[in-house]
């Protein structure tokens, strides 16, 4: 995927923003700190952390391939469908949020599928995400709902806000009903422009897109597979607390809110989770009593080890891709 220039410069902005984030995070910890808490960590548990993992994005994988044969005579290669996660995952640490459309043109060239397609299950593949990220939020506040209101309570006064929301309600009922109002006038005087051609059809392949899901040959494995996958997001992390002394004896329900903070640090727009994944980890194990440094030496860790899984994994799943591509030219002549 070849970069314009306005898009290069997005890139080192976000990258520049990340290391900005990980260096003040990281400026005031010592090197020994990090070192005494690496020779007190059980890297078979990391290692137990990074083969879970591993499981997930194969049944990731696979997901994938369920949603692209809906409705088609095709059959997606688990195998192939893997190289191309792997491959889209290494693209993310370099450009945020291209690995998805990697994952689609290294398919598109080893399986011959078409690449509207495609983009088309990867967007319908983060929406069903999204989902089951908002369901795991609300089983987090429900089980640590006194954790949430404490830190609310810290950051804001909740009878300030209430009062506030009350006095503003008449001002925010009003603007709301001018808003719909002008968005009206502007989707009938330019309904026929290009921009707003581009978000209906954009509305109307992702409505289709649910529709299609009727169409999974494989209902059950496709929902299971769903769970799963965030199951397994919850194993790698507490795999991680359990390796290390300080994080140990955190409660489940503890590490459900650690997961859902580190989800949402994944989700910036910045290489990787760089930096708002370790400021998340961090602000929440000190809610929970860690130290600073505590926090920030977790959350570099279980980064790292993430990282470096995809670094590895993905390396090797390019070379496959490389002489995939060969063979096929190859039989081509």
């Amino acid at each position: 995927m070849r970069l314009n220039f306005k898009q290069w410069i997005q890139v080192v902005l976000s990258l520049v923003v990340a290391v900005w984030i990980f260096w003040f995070l990281y400026k005031d910890l010592s090197l020994n700190s990090l070192k005494a808490a690496l020779r007190e960590t059980s890297f078979l548990w990391i290692g137990l952390s990074v083969i879970v993992s591993l499981l997930g994005y194969w049944i990731r994988a696979w997901r994938w391939g369920l949603l692209i044969e809906a409705g088609e005579r095709v059959k997606i290669s688990a195998w192939r469908a893997f190289v191309a996660l792997m491959i889209g995952y290494l693209a993310n640490l370099l450009v945020p949020r291209a690995g998805e459309v990697a994952r689609c043109g290294i398919l598109a060239k080893t399986e011959g599928q078409q690449m509207g397609k495609l983009l088309g299950t990867v967007i319908l593949e983060r929406t069903i995400d999204l989902l089951f990220m908002m369901i795991t939020v609300l089983m987090a506040f429900g089980l640590e709902n006194k954790m949430f209101l404490t830190l609310i309570g810290d950051l804001v006064s909740l009878e300030d806000l209430l009062t506030r929301i009350g006095q503003s309600l008449p001002l925010v009922f009003g603007g709301g009903i001018v808003a719909v109002l002008f968005f009206y006038y502007v989707f009938q005087k330019y309904r026929d422009s290009s921009l707003l051609r581009k978000v209906r059809h954009f509305l109307r392949d992702l409505v289709q897109g649910f529709i299609s899901l009727r169409k999974v040959k494989n209902q059950m494995g496709f929902w299971t597979s769903s769970i799963v996958i965030w199951l397994i997001y919850y194993l790698m992390m507490l795999f991680v607390v359990w390796a290390i002394p300080t994080t140990a004896s955190l409660s489940l329900s503890a590490v459900l809110i650690v997961m859902v903070m580190g989800s949402i640090g994944m989700v910036a727009p910045v290489q990787g989770g760089i930096g708002t994944f370790h400021a998340l980890v961090a602000f929440i194990l000190m809610a929970y009593g860690l130290s600073d440094e505590q926090g920030k030496i977790f959350a570099v860790i279980i980064h790292s080890s993430q990282v470096l899984t995809i670094i590895i994994v993905g390396l090797v799943t390019l070379g496959f891709f490389f002489k995939i591509t060969a063979q096929k030219a190859s039989k081509t002549y």
